[in-house]
């Protein structure tokens, strides 16, 4: 029973669970390292992360203005107007995506402010609203001009005949009262059916749009053009 045996034998398992955990070591590495859970928690977050900081960059750089199908023939007549002012004076890239049916504009390395591609985006949704060329470069040109957009429900809930009324007393008979409000107020006025968009510095869109609300309301258009004249009296004399 006192053999050589017993010896071997305990010193052969000894250096078997050596082995065995040096094994299991090693699977539990490679478990770690090349199992499902490691890489997805490891480098499929880091290519996410590449990914996502490019695609924040190229944003930065791109604005994208979407066109609807009735402003497609006025800004194929009026490209080349919108296309020079943004390539030549701000130093951007434009073009039209067919396919999106998108202006998209870009910044490239001779612009100088990269201010600009937000104010020729501006300019382009402006055109794109229904501004004439010549009234949305006023935005490239100015500072502190804003484009305000509103609904007549905003302000008064008409359906049917009411809503046309509305319309018809804010475009006068042959625009006339649009024209004035525009005078006065020194801003530009779009009616978009029942959606109205207003060109100006942040003050003249208050006057401008406070005529418009009391129109809409019901007020008649004599009463609104005195409050008119009495309010730019007032700021012609404080200028």
């Amino acid at each position: 029973m006192e053999d050589v045996n017993i010896d071997t034998n305990n010193f052969e398992p000894i250096k078997a669970p050596k082995r065995r955990k040096e094994s299991v070591g090693d699977a539990m590495e490679v478990d770690s390292h090349n199992g499902i859970e490691g890489r997805s928690k490891t480098r499929p977050p880091r290519a996410k992360r590449y990914k996502t900081k490019s695609f924040s960059e190229s944003k930065d750089d791109m604005r994208k203005v979407s066109v609807p199908a009735h402003r497609y023939t006025p800004l194929k007549e009026n490209w080349l107007k919108i296309f020079t002012p943004i390539v030549e004076h701000l130093q951007l890239q434009v073009r039209f995506n067919l396919k999106t049916r998108n202006v998209e504009i870009k910044s490239c390395d001779e612009t100088k402010d990269i201010a600009n591609l937000q104010k020729a985006a501006d300019f382009v949704k402006a055109f794109v609203y229904g501004f004439e060329v010549e009234d949305a470069l006023a935005l490239l040109r100015l500072d502190d001009l804003f484009v305000e957009t509103f609904e007549i429900k905003d302000v008064k809930t008409l359906k049917g005949d009411h809503q046309s009324r509305a319309i018809g007393r804010l475009a006068g008979k042959g625009g006339r009262t649009k024209f004035t409000i525009e005078n006065v107020t020194k801003t530009r006025i779009v009616l978009a059916d029942s959606k109205i968009h207003i060109l100006g510095s942040f003050q003249n869109i208050q006057l401008a749009r406070r005529a418009i609300c009391n129109l809409i309301l019901g007020s008649p258009p004599s009463k609104v053009y005195g409050q008119l004249r009495n309010v730019a009296s007032r700021v012609s004399e404080r200028m």
